[in-house]
């Protein structure tokens, strides 16, 4: 049922120049095909009017072809009513591809959902993975998960590598990580890059580096930039510098700001000071407060900039670093600008609460839980604060041989108040056993780590 310019198999021969008289006398003559393939010749020729009037024919006829033309000429140069009119003759035939196109039509300009899905139905049925695909994601939003999944598995069946990944999702957050694991390696071997950095976590998360390692790697061919920058942090433990400085760098051309900081640090250590210079700033011209502390540093310690180092520290400063606020009123006081000086120095920002890096399974895990939240609904977890809750959790409970009661454990340790501890846990258990309660919320995140803080403040943990 292809139309002009598009690709596709027509059910009748083609036309060929020089067939018009021929077409012409059998169309007249009353043969459907002999003038679904006129107006096909008429369109080819740039002539839509006539395209259409014999498509008309050819449909009166019987034509479902020409039916369905008609319903993309009308889409694009006719009306809407009348696009509808002419796909439904076709879908109601059991033609999937006009079915599809009606359902997006009715869907996307009507905003008909429940007509939508009928026709999304009709068109999944006959075999139609697009209708799949779309039909499972409505059936999300409808939070008709059980239906989504048989839908997303008809679309992944038929190859549709992103039904493939979502239900990789889907199985994760319901806790069912062997599943998980099954459909996003059907996706990944589809070619889908998230997919298999999805495994790298998975398997990271479940302590398993050289597991994910391997996807990680096969992410990265396809230019994955979360992939880079696992794999940079596993050359920097191997203390690989040129290894991990090629893939932070990869990971930073893509924008990212931690991988750009990354790998001025790296270059730092292979003393290619212009390189770091170049990462530094990038990150710091794109408001990372680190970053421009540390470009600060290296342009009054390598080039002597004692102005570029008193800008990037008064950026830093007034993004919240402190030692930025000190090295800045540093300076302005050997300056002998004593009034700004003393501004940084007797009110610097607080020291960061959290300055420990968190283990790579802990971050890997973090991740997960970041994209899992993302992915339908839009909510926006930090990975770092995610990070934070499970690594407080991990050096808190490090101690204990016996976790059998480890809520009572804490709260009479730290005296901080029971049903806060319980709902860090809750929280916690929701990070590390998927399925077992819902995400947390932005805002549940955030009362739990003011939780978390507070408990480190008061066990000694920093």
């Amino acid at each position: 049922m292809s139309w002009q310019g598009e690709v596709g198999l027509p059910s009748v021969p083609a036309p060929r120049v020089g067939d018009e008289p021929e077409l012409m006398a059998a169309a007249l003559a009353g043969d459907a095909q002999a003038a679904h393939r006129l107006g096909k010749l008429f369109a080819q020729h740039g002539d839509r009017a006539a395209a259409r009037h014999w498509w008309e024919r050819a449909a009166a006829g019987g034509s479902v072809d020409s039916a369905y033309n008609l319903g993309i000429w009308h889409e694009k140069h006719g009306s809407l009513e009348d696009a509808v009119t002419w796909y439904e003759a076709a879908a109601s035939t059991g033609d999937a591809e006009a079915a599809t196109n009606l359902a997006l039509l009715l869907l996307e300009q009507r905003g008909d959902v429940g007509a939508a899905r009928v026709w999304f139905e009709s068109a999944a049925t006959a075999g139609s993975r697009t209708a799949a695909r779309r039909l499972a994601l409505m059936c999300e939003d409808a939070g008709e998960l059980g239906v989504a999944r048989e839908w997303h598995r008809r679309a992944a069946e038929g190859g549709d590598a992103a039904s493939a990944h979502d239900l990789g999702f889907l199985a994760y957050c319901a806790g069912q990580g062997a599943e998980a694991v099954h459909w996003w390696e059907c996706a990944a071997r589809g070619g889908h890059a998230d997919s298999a950095y999805c495994l790298g976590l998975y398997l990271h998360a479940g302590r398993d580096p050289e597991g994910a390692e391997a996807y990680y790697r096969l992410a990265a061919r396809s230019e994955h930039p979360g992939a880079a920058s696992r794999l940079g942090g596993v050359a920097l433990s191997r203390g690989d510098l040129r290894a991990a400085r090629a893939w932070f760098e990869q990971a930073a051309n893509a924008g990212r700001a931690y991988d750009q900081r990354m790998a001025g640090f790296v270059c730092v250590e292979l003393d290619d000071t212009a390189a770091a210079s170049h990462w530094f700033g990038r990150a710091a011209a794109g408001g990372d407060a680190e970053s421009a502390f540390n470009y600060g540093l290296l342009l009054i310690a390598e080039f002597g900039d004692l102005a570029g180092g008193r800008h990037w520290f008064r950026q830093a400063a007034r993004a919240g670093h402190h030692r930025a606020a000190v090295e800045l009123g540093g300076l302005l006081s050997v300056a002998g600008e004593h009034g700004e000086a003393q501004e940084w120095l007797a009110d610097p920002p607080p020291p960061s609460s959290w300055a420990r890096p968190a283990e790579p399974e802990l971050t890997a895990r973090a991740e997960l839980a970041a994209a899992a939240t993302r992915r339908r609904d839009g909510a926006e977890l930090e990975v770092a604060d995610l990070a934070e809750v499970l690594s407080t959790w991990d050096l808190m409970t490090r101690p204990l041989h016996d976790h059998s009661d480890v809520l009572a454990w804490l709260v009479e340790r730290s005296g901080a108040h029971a049903s806060a501890v319980e709902h860090l846990a809750s929280v916690r258990g929701a990070l590390v056993r998927p399925g077992s309660a819902p995400w947390p919320s932005p805002g549940e995140l955030q009362h739990v780590l003011v939780t978390a803080r507070d408990l480190r403040w008061r066990l000694g943990i920093r």
